[in-house]
């Protein structure tokens, strides 16, 4: 996750920072339940409304739950397909929080309702997010449900009024993006505490002209939008967050937005970043799903590392015999092509793995995510064009 809000903080009000602590644990995004009552078109759980067979019960959750705790891990982000359809997501979320974890609710928000806000309000939820894809057409389209965006819309409004800390959280895609200042818009008229501005993990985006390739065009409208609004935020004293996951390249690309509008500081913020370090999956963020699996991230789903119905948690984790995850944990990760020759790698940490993978079947392929020119982050063109070539002679050889 990207903390826009912080770093912007950095550059309007700069202050002599600390190195930040090194995490006691990784944060775990846990998708304890596969069935939702939506059928989204960009589900990474590809959930239904139906029962899945083999996910864990109650009584193996609070086991997992222990090894969570006893193994530093701070921050537990209860999500699905929708968490709120567990019948006993109260009773795992009281038994979290009373063990001392930040305990986030990621939902749709169509049920969250008269009938269980107060048992919302009791949890104590340090943060519930709801996912929306655009105002009320786009969403319902979306989401394939008439009227899902009102519902969704009464449920951030009802934990508002109930004072617990609420964000919309937007996946950006071609087909929603004409939507997205009037979210931004409608986090002022609603009072929303935080955005979450998600990039959908495409694979397949070409080497040439990425700053006129469609959708990393798209990709840097979006972001210098989010700067500019979360500016007007901090200048007029305002609180609320701005924050993006999936592409660490958003790092660079403030960093570069820093030196073209705030120049004065740049180097203040170069230096944050570089202690921020990019990419953390199989590192500071980790992932279970609803049956147990554990990986590297959430967007790690085709790739597994263990399960903890066979073996804790805190063993999957450090255990480095798997290439995947030796590799993640390395200070320099072996990437490869624009990524191994960007001189902002120490800011991203080669970004995506998941998309490479996708693309090429390598884990340490250069990131077809990144939206950033060559000339942007200095890499060769000539030298690029030579890799792109051998690389291309050694999958015919393969084949």
């Amino acid at each position: 996750m990207f903390r826009i809000s912080q770093y912007m903080q950095e550059l309007v009000n700069p202050n002599d920072r600390q190195r930040p602590r090194k995490p006691t644990g990784p944060v775990v995004i846990w998708n304890l339940i596969r069935r939702c009552n939506l059928t989204c078109k960009h589900c990474y759980a590809t959930s239904t409304d139906k029962d899945f067979p083999g996910e864990l019960n109650t009584e193996q959750v609070f086991d997992v739950l222990d090894d969570l705790k006893s193994f530093g891990v701070p921050v537990l982000i209860l999500s699905g397909g929708e968490p709120l359809m567990r019948p006993d997501i109260f009773e795992i979320s009281h038994r979290a929080k009373d063990m001392g974890f930040y305990v986030g609710l990621s939902s749709n928000g169509t049920l969250i309702s008269e009938d269980n806000i107060q048992d919302i309000v009791d949890v104590g939820y340090n943060y519930v997010g709801v996912s929306v894809d655009g105002m009320r057409e786009t969403h319902d389209k979306f989401r394939r449900k008439q009227g899902s965006f009102d519902e969704a819309m009464n449920g951030i409004r009802l934990c508002h009024n109930a004072g617990i800390k609420v964000g919309l959280r937007f996946t950006l895609t071609q087909d929603n993006k004409q939507d997205f200042p009037q979210l931004l818009q409608l986090m002022d008229d609603e009072g929303i505490d935080k955005f979450y501005l998600s990039h959908l993990n495409y694979a397949g985006r070409g080497n040439k002209n990425r700053r006129d390739d469609l959708h990393h065009r798209m990709t840097r409208e979006a972001m210098d939008l989010l700067f500019e609004t979360c500016l007007k935020d901090i200048k007029a004293g305002r609180k609320r967050e701005f924050v993006t996951g999936n592409n660490d390249a958003d790092g660079v690309y403030m960093l570069l937005w820093a030196r073209k509008n705030m120049p004065e500081h740049a180097d203040h913020l170069e230096h944050l970043l570089q202690q921020w370090g990019g990419n953390s999956s199989g590192v500071n963020i980790s992932n279970i799903d609803n049956t147990g699996n554990v990986h590297p991230d959430t967007m790690w789903w085709e790739y597994t590392i263990g399960s903890v119905k066979e073996r804790p948690f805190s063993e999957i984790w450090m255990d480095t015999s798997d290439p995947l995850m030796a590799g993640l944990k390395l200070d320099q990760r072996p990437v490869e092509g624009r990524c191994a020759s960007c001189e902002y790698i120490d800011i991203c940490g080669g970004n995506t793995r998941t998309r490479a993978w996708q693309l090429t079947g390598n884990f340490w392929a250069e990131d077809p995510g990144c939206y950033l020119d060559n000339n942007e982050i200095g890499v060769d063109t000539d030298q690029q064009r030579l890799e792109l070539s051998a690389y291309s002679g050694r999958k015919k050889s393969a084949g």
